[in-house]
């Protein structure tokens, strides 16, 4: 689903994407259109033509601005990472799932909700975290798309332990 908006024309939306809205974009290649210019050589430059923002951009700046803050371990709930981890190391694998992974965005015409699973450094403030969180993913993504963003939800599936780095004792071969 493609939506447009002129150029300095009020949203029609107000409160984040509707769950009508969210069953009709099931596809991966929704794009969002955040100006619709016009043509003609009697417009200023920057209105001739149009901007869209695929899904999957609004993903990646979030997974990306979530990664920045400190406390953050990684992104995705444990299947996701899994899964995600072996996709990785497999020829022909998706090179830029890591990114996203763990993101879910809802993009309206010009607003978004984001939704992250995210896993935690053990000893930081949950709370402090996912205050940082917010605030890193919602300043990169208005700085970059110019979507309000709405809401960003933030669940924490796992706290990563400082002895989950090491690596285990290898084992010893049954047969020489």
């Amino acid at each position: 689903m493609a939506t447009t908006t002129s150029p300095g024309t009020a949203a029609d939306t107000t409160t984040s994407p509707s769950a009508g809205d969210r069953a009709a974009k099931s596809g991966a290649g929704a794009t969002t259109t955040v100006s619709n210019g016009t043509a003609g050589v009697d417009q200023p430059a920057a209105e001739r033509g149009k901007t869209s923002i695929a899904d999957g951009v609004v993903e990646k700046i979030a997974g990306m601005a979530t990664r920045e803050v400190q406390g953050v371990h990684a992104l995705g709930a444990n299947f996701a990472r899994t899964l995600g981890a072996v996709r990785d190391r497999v020829p022909g694998g998706r090179s830029t799932s890591s990114v996203s992974r763990g993101v879910k965005a809802e993009v309206g015409q010009k607003q978004t909700a984001i939704d992250l699973d995210v896993v935690i450094e053990y000893g930081v403030p949950i709370h402090e975290v996912s205050e940082d969180i917010r605030e890193n993913v919602i300043s990169a993504l208005e700085r970059m798309t110019g979507l309000e963003v709405v809401e960003v939800n933030i669940t924490v599936h796992d706290i990563h332990l400082p002895e989950d780095d090491e690596e285990e004792e290898p084992e010893t071969a049954r047969v020489q």
